[in-house]
């Protein structure tokens, strides 16, 4: 029997039709995906046989939610309707829109892989709900006419080698019975999908990257979608609540004199009287430890940072606890741990909790968050209004000030300009201040104003990082000139590294960031090497301001920790690590927990039982963290 002859038995063989073509897609990408990381996936060739089969049956899956409405339509459609001449042009019409579909979402994982080195996940998730920073960031960034027009010219290719195929469906005649037992056995594809394909399936390798090979793009954007707030009990390794509850009191110093589960409130109280100083948190997006020549690079694109570091305090083991700015904002605010799924900058119901904010707020502070785009991206205004500051962002800029723009806001400079006018008011006023501010400008497309520095405006990440090095060396020199210079403490840090993909599953060095805090009159010029995180940057800094208050903070002073007590809690949104004594224990769903010896070099894992009191901690603050945070216990009135 000939393929047409084939084809034409049955109206349903245009949806296996689109199904091969779907799979050699999928496989082709998959295929591009090896070749471009084969030098990161050390594994016999077994396994990566196995994660192109794991692929395919996550290829099916999806295929098979796909094809519900299509299934349902081709059965309910009448044969005279079917083999009329307007509905084979409306079919053809809507397979040549499901072809380039199906290319624009293969060129979006390319370009999404090239970004963050995974399939889509929860990032792409939250990138649909902001469409004009996303939209615009790919506009300014790639030959946008060129990928389209391209996309377009392959789908036309596609449509005419199946075309002839293609018309022989329409000559099937069905009985609607016929019909109905076809439509029975393709709908039984989605619920065995539903029922037997769990979305963690892929996750068959400790290699991340042969892992994410054997996903599905869209899969695991919708399973993503489905799944943005986990359920940490419900996923995650539990242990006994009295008993974590005494481990991470003792942790924080916090009495377990209440008897209250997860009661971490402790009084601190420094000799000496306070200082009524203000703070400057500068939060970096995307500055890796590896940009500077302070930790080894060679570019010179941080020549101001790495002189400016000699004059403070530089902390040279330090870790984001996450991917991604509302991680970073999260730590850096709340001093907590990352909880599973999305970050409580986004998650509803989110106002009047404990934070470095009302700290200072509560001390007279103004304390204002400024932010070079549109604040409304990732919910930071919402987030940061709904706990006590007040919000400068983008919006708030005249145009005389906004001199220059890309996708995602204003250049540095000019978000600095506007601190010192700030600064100024409230000194001019007599109020102290504490600004947090997010710069945008080390982002993709890696636009900047022209003639700042010696490489081009949106020549690559380099350019961005060295325009950044200036417009931060811009604003010190000007607050320099300023009356409340002296009593101002700068505090600068990056939100998260400018990548996280490795092929291990939590790469301990891609959270590797710096901490740098700067007041001459005030910090010594030093270096600290215990490891700590941004959760421990609130404490740290009011510590300088000697600052008596009611802690609820996770995060602890790094100038009052013992070296072996140093640890560094990282994340992404399911994998729950603790960094502690060269030693990286992280839990994940299933209720898994893995040992990792050595993950900045040999990497080799452990049994559970080889570090059992360091599994302990891990879950005594992951637990108690969504504990305090789904009971309520973090908030004020």
């Amino acid at each position: 029997m000939s393929v047409n002859a084939l084809f034409s038995r049955s109206r349903f063989t245009i949806v296996l039709l689109f199904l091969l073509i779907n799979l050699g897609t999928f496989a082709l990408l998959r295929v591009a995906l090896l070749i471009k990381q084969l030098v990161d996936i050390d594994t016999p060739i077994y396994q990566i046989a196995l994660a192109f089969l794991i692929g395919m049956v996550h290829d099916l899956a999806f295929f098979s939610y796909l094809l519900i409405p299509f299934v349902l339509y081709l059965l309910v459609l009448p044969n005279r309707i079917y083999q009329s001449k307007i509905h084979k042009i409306i079919s053809f019409s809507v397979f040549i829109v499901c072809l380039y579909g199906l290319f624009f979402i293969e060129l979006s994982e390319w370009t999404f892989w090239d970004e963050f080195g995974v399939r889509f996940n929860f990032i792409a998730v939250d990138y649909l709900i902001y469409t004009h920073e996303v939209v615009s960031n790919i506009i300014e960034s790639y030959p946008l006419g060129w990928l389209l027009s391209g996309i377009l010219a392959i789908t036309a290719i596609c449509f005419l080698l199946v075309r002839k195929t293609l018309s022989h469906t329409f000559n099937a005649e069905e009985s609607f019975l016929s019909r109905l037992k076809i439509t029975g056995v393709l709908l039984l594809l989605p619920v065995i999908s539903y029922a037997a394909v769990d979305s963690t399936w892929y996750q068959f390798s400790t290699n991340t990257y042969l892992n994410e090979l054997a996903a599905n793009g869209p899969y695991q954007f919708f399973s993503a979608f489905r799944n943005n707030e986990l359920d940490y009990r419900h996923f995650y390794k539990v242990g006994d609540d009295r008993q974590l509850s005494s481990v991470i009191k003792k942790q924080l110093g916090a009495e377990d004199t209440s008897g209250d589960l997860y009661d971490i409130k402790r009084m601190i109280k420094p000799a000496g009287e306070e200082k009524r100083l203000n703070v400057v948190l500068i939060t970096v997006e995307s500055l890796s430890a590896d940009f500077l020549a302070t930790f080894g690079n060679k570019e010179n694109i941080t020549p101001y940072m790495d002189e400016w570091f000699k004059e403070g305090l530089l902390f040279t083991n330090f870790y984001a606890t996450g991917t991604r700015t509302i991680r970073g904002l999260e730590s850096l605010t709340l001093s907590i741990p990352p909880t599973p799924g999305q970050a409580i900058v986004k998650r509803p119901d989110n106002g009047n909790l404990f934070s470095f904010g009302r700290v200072l707020q509560q001390k007279g502070y103004d304390t204002a968050f400024l932010y070079g785009g549109r604040g409304y991206f990732d919910n930071m205004n919402a987030f940061y209004s709904g706990n006590g500051y007040r919000i400068v962002d983008q919006t708030d800029f005249t145009p005389e000030e906004i001199t220059f723009t890309n996708a995602w806001g204003v250049s540095d400079d000019i978000i600095f300009n506007r601190t010192i006018k700030e600064a100024d008011q409230d000194f001019k006023n007599n109020k102290p201040f504490f600004f947090q501010i997010m710069t945008t400008s080390n982002h993709r497309p890696y636009s900047y104003p022209e003639g700042k520095i010696d490489l081009p405006s949106g020549s690559g990440r380099q350019g961005a990082v060295k325009y950044t090095d200036y417009a931060i060396h811009q604003f010190i020199e000007q607050a320099k000139t300023k009356p409340w210079f002296d009593n101002t403490v700068f505090v600068m840090v990056a939100d998260h590294c400018a990548g996280s993909a490795r092929k291990t599953e939590l790469p301990v060095d891609k959270y590797h960031i710096p901490l740098f805090i700067y007041a001459p009159k005030h910090v010594p010029a030093i270096r600290n090497d215990i490891v700590s995180s941004q959760i421990d940057v609130a404490p740290t800094v009011l510590g300088f301001l000697n600052l008596n208050y009611e802690s609820q903070f996770y995060g602890r002073d790094i100038m009052q920790m013992h070296k072996d007590e140093g640890r560094a809690l990282v994340s992404n949104y399911q994998k729950l690590g603790l960094f502690k004594g060269n030693k990286l224990v992280y839990l994940s769903p299933q209720q898994k927990v893995d040992v990792i010896d050595d993950p900045l070099g040999a990497h080799k894992q452990l049994d559970m039982d080889a570090a059992a009191s360091l599994v302990t901690e891990n879950m005594a603050y992951y637990q108690s963290a969504d504990y305090i945070w789904s009971h309520r216990l973090s908030r004020y009135q």
